[in-house]
């Protein structure tokens, strides 16, 4: 059976680092570890990584998942094309949502199923190899800027770092 490349995973709880490692080493070719956020973009920058699986919560007693959130933000700033997918003990629905608008490919919680948790990160590789044309990634680039900017063609423009002329002939074609 063929391998995934590399996944990182992020958690502050050595058992949980421990169980995916176990879990996961018949279907990466490498698991990095880190059991605190701080070095992420440090490794990042270091090593080639196919997947990242964030935790949400590191520090004691936070459990909204604004840590997680913070940190999947700075990754798709830094490292766009990685692939992240969200691991929490505390989910709702909101944070999932939340998440996932913030970029994450994924949602898994704690305690997780290892037949699911597996389906779903092979999901997210398979996922990541299909390539499409340019502008079925221009169009989903585009609908990305407009969402974040809660449909204000204007900001999206501005994002984009092009005109609203520019924004408004680009989506006639989509």
């Amino acid at each position: 059976m063929n391998k995934y490349g590399t996944i990182l995973i992020v958690d502050d709880n050595e058992a949980i680092l421990t169980a995916l490692r176990f879990c996961l080493d018949t279907i990466f070719e490498h698991i990095l570890t880190l059991n605190q956020p701080d070095n992420l973009l440090k490794m990042m920058n270091q090593e080639t990584v196919d997947l990242v699986l964030l935790d949400m919560n590191f520090t004691l007693g936070v459990n909204n998942g604004s840590e997680g959130l913070l940190w999947l933000r700075t990754l798709k700033k830094h490292h766009p094309q990685t692939p992240v997918v969200l691991l929490t003990a505390y989910a709702d629905i909101q944070l999932a949502v939340r998440g996932l608008k913030s970029g994450a490919a994924d949602f898994i919680t704690k305690p997780w199923d290892n037949d699911e948790l597996i389906r779903k990160l092979k999901d997210v590789m398979d996922m990541q190899a299909e390539i499409v044309t340019l502008n079925e990634a221009e169009a989903e680039h585009i609908r990305r800027a407009i969402d974040h900017c809660h449909g204000n063609l204007t900001k999206a423009a501005e994002l984009l770092g092009i005109t609203r002329q520019t924004l408004y002939n680009k989506m006639k074609r989509l």
